[in-house]
């Protein structure tokens, strides 16, 4: 199977390597991020990507690049809705509310935007329907210390999830969620050095290849609309999540 898909956050990270999975599976890729220089690097050296540079916080900025990429393509049949921010760690009372609402207008709101311009798509072309993957995070389901805003926006991710995976039934759209836990990528590095535990330590952490993130991402792309992954989780196999703290 082939077809057309969108990625937010293509510039690096989880992002670029989903990108370039899909990209070596012959699908036409949109390339979604704030800066365009990355993202016309990837298109130049790559058939079939388009590089569409947005702010995942301005619903005019969205709707104009998913525009732009259906005028190319046609038709749009995934959204891998996978960019993200962090904050510093801090406990809640340290937290800046400028902080707070970076992370909210990126995580949540970039996602809802984004969400918002696929299902708008994909319900009214022809043939009907298509699929939106949500980057989660194991923050979905379970904190690491001093990371409120991120947590918070990471279960509100799951609630949106389910709720566009019960809307879209009528209209043939299928909402699943990937929930990833410490892939390498340039934010994660760090990881192997130390990260902070609930018990007040810094220990490093096992990671994963983030080529096995993309894969996952292929699978999930790759189901007829009849097939639906509502949750996975894709996981270091020796991170502390089982047990975690």
């Amino acid at each position: 199977m082939t077809g057309t898909i969108i990625i937010t956050g293509a510039s690096a990270g989880i992002g670029k390597a989903t990108a370039l999975r899909f990209l070596e599976g012959g699908w036409q890729v949109g390339l979604l991020a704030r800066r365009a220089e990355p993202l016309e690097e990837i298109a130049a050296r790559h058939r079939g990507a388009f590089a569409l540079p947005a702010d995942v916080t301005d619903a005019a900025s969205v709707d104009a690049a998913f525009g732009a990429f259906v005028e190319k393509t046609g038709r749009l049949d995934v959204l891998f809705n996978n960019a993200g921010r962090g904050a510093p760690a801090a406990t809640i009372d340290e937290i800046e509310v400028e902080d707070w609402k970076a992370v909210v207008d990126v995580n949540l709101t970039g996602m809802f935007l984004c969400a918002r311009a696929a299902f708008r798509q994909m319900r009214r072309q022809s043939p009907r329907g298509g699929r939106i993957i949500n980057n989660g995070s194991i923050s979905a389901h379970v904190p690491r210390p001093g990371t409120a805003p991120y947590t918070a926006t990471k279960h509100g991710v799951s609630g949106l999830t389910k709720t566009i995976a019960l809307d879209g039934r009528p209209y043939d759209i299928a909402c699943g969620q990937i929930d990833i836990g410490n892939a390498l990528t340039e934010m994660t590095e760090a990881f192997t050095r130390g990260v902070p535990q609930a018990d007040g330590s810094l220990r490093p952490e096992p990671t994963m290849d983030v080529r096995d993130v993309a894969d996952a991402v292929f699978q999930m792309a790759s189901l007829s609309l009849e097939s639906n992954i509502l949750s996975m989780t894709i996981m270091a196999t020796k991170m502390p999540f089982v047990g975690r703290g």
